[in-house]
């Protein structure tokens, strides 16, 4: 364990390249003076269902760390959830957009056009799965993507129904809330939702204990009785669900759905949003799991913080839609473009995969001492940047595995005191989540773990 209010600056020599010490450091109580007073204005302007996980103001944040308005310094393991996958400000994508706010701001594509939104659909068409002819529309945010990939496959197909997956998460818009399987918050409400959308039984390996192809079956078997496989537009999953826990199916689970989709001439959308651009160590998820489909849908991490999104597909696939039937003001915006063309490029020539993945190396086995030490962590699961610990009531683990939201909940306020930001999740509300930038060293890694070892002993 160490220090709880600050920890020595990180020993790595990269180090040096960020204008923000990679170091956790509390200065003042959380949320300190300043945050408050911003907190009490944002109160009176600010509607109550725009809520903030922590209320602390960012002044400035660089690699892995972010700065409130205080001066205090927070390992953040949740990059704008996802967003900042290869660490805040980093320079390449700053200094890309920088140079491209001094030639043009706006001009929108569908009226005059210009070359960085083909460049970053020439990228998506290389790095997504699949060597076939591809195109992309480029958009403003994840749920966004979500809409165009149904409406696309809906006029593809000519058929209505679109399969989700239990525990899945696609967003806040009217479609995507009838998408999503848990209603509270995203929904509540806000009915009358979107029809035509079919939820169909997860792989979850550690409740329902079954392979993958098991797993399979009974997903097809209730999607041909409850749907009709000549209803359906599209299947749309996350190969390794966010908001629903990190959930990472069962070996061959999305595979058989893959072919039983192909087989059957419904299209196959991954929505690769939160998993996608490195994330993994790979970079798509789907390509864990030996998955080409049909459609990939990109955002978060895809333009290092700038507002952008993506529907990539077959080429036959996004073409079926009408000239004007795609598009919207502010998609493929040049600034966002140019600072995703530099994600791209700092992906490639930083080798970033293979940070992914040394991350994943020093993060899980730190988490399985804890897991030793503490009975209440049931599982630890996921790949790459992109891991969880799923907590259940005291000895249960191998039995019920009872949700426990309490210790999760206790866990994140206490990290939060002490300069680490965690993110939470699950169908329960019973899972953290690690989502940090690539950015994030070992040492500030292993700094995070014994916060959360703190938390956990005094549970």
């Amino acid at each position: 364990m160490t220090d709880t209010l600050s920890a020595p600056a990180s020993a790595s020599s990269a180090a040096s390249k960020y204008s923000v010490p990679q170091e956790r450091r509390i200065v003042t109580a959380i949320p300190g003076p300043r945050s408050v007073e911003l907190h009490k204005r944002r109160q009176a302007v600010v509607p109550v269902g725009v809520s903030s996980v922590l209320p602390v103001y960012i002044a400035r944040a660089n690699g892995a760390i972010v700065v409130d308005v205080d001066g205090n310094q927070f390992i953040d393991l949740g990059a704008g959830i996802g967003v900042t996958t290869i660490g805040h400000t980093d320079a390449a994508v700053v200094r890309a957009a920088h140079e491209q706010i001094d030639d043009v701001l706006h001009t929108l594509f569908t009226v005059t056009p210009y070359e960085e939104y083909v460049r970053v659909a020439e990228l998506l068409a290389e790095h997504t799965p699949g060597d076939f002819a591809k195109k992309t529309v480029l958009i403003n945010a994840g749920a966004e993507a979500v809409e165009n990939g149904v409406k696309i496959a809906r006029k593809y197909t000519g058929r209505n129904g679109v399969a989700v997956l239990d525990d899945a998460y696609h967003g806040r818009t009217n479609l995507t809330m009838a998408m999503n399987f848990k209603a509270a918050p995203y929904a509540t409400g806000f009915g009358p939702l979107a029809g035509d959308v079919y939820r169909a039984p997860n792989s979850y390996p550690y409740h329902d204990g079954l392979s993958g192809a098991d797993a399979a079956k009974r997903t097809i078997a209730y999607l041909e009785k409850s749907v009709g496989a000549e209803d359906l537009a599209c299947l749309v999953v996350e190969p390794i669900q966010g908001e629903g826990g990190f959930i990472v199916p069962a070996d061959g689970f999305l595979p058989a759905l893959q072919e039983w989709c192909t087989a059957n001439g419904i299209v196959f959308i991954a929505d690769e949003i939160q998993s996608g651009l490195a994330r993994t160590g790979a970079w798509y998820a789907s390509e864990h799991f030996g998955l080409v489909p049909d459609m990939v849908l990109s955002a978060k991490g895809i333009a290092g913080g700038l507002p952008l999104a993506a529907v990539t597909g077959r080429a036959e696939i996004m073409d079926c839609a009408q000239p004007g039937g795609l598009g919207g003001t502010f998609g493929g915006n040049p600034v966002a473009a140019a600072a995703a063309v530099a994600v791209f490029e700092q992906i490639a020539a930083g080798n970033l995969l293979a940070e992914a993945t040394r991350i994943q190396n020093t993060l899980v086995p730190a988490l399985e001492k804890l897991k030793q030490k503490y009975d209440v962590i049931g599982d630890i699961r996921g790949i790459g940047a992109m891991i969880a610990i799923e907590l259940v009531a005291p000895g249960t683990g191998d039995t019920t595995k009872e949700p426990n939201a309490a210790a999760v909940s206790a866990i994140a306020a206490y990290a939060a005191q002490q300069g680490v930001i965690l993110l939470t999740a699950g169908t329960y509300g019973n899972v953290i989540r690690f989502l940090p930038s690539l950015a994030l060293t070992d040492e500030l890694i292993l700094d995070a773990v014994s916060v959360v070892d703190d938390a956990l002993a005094t549970l």
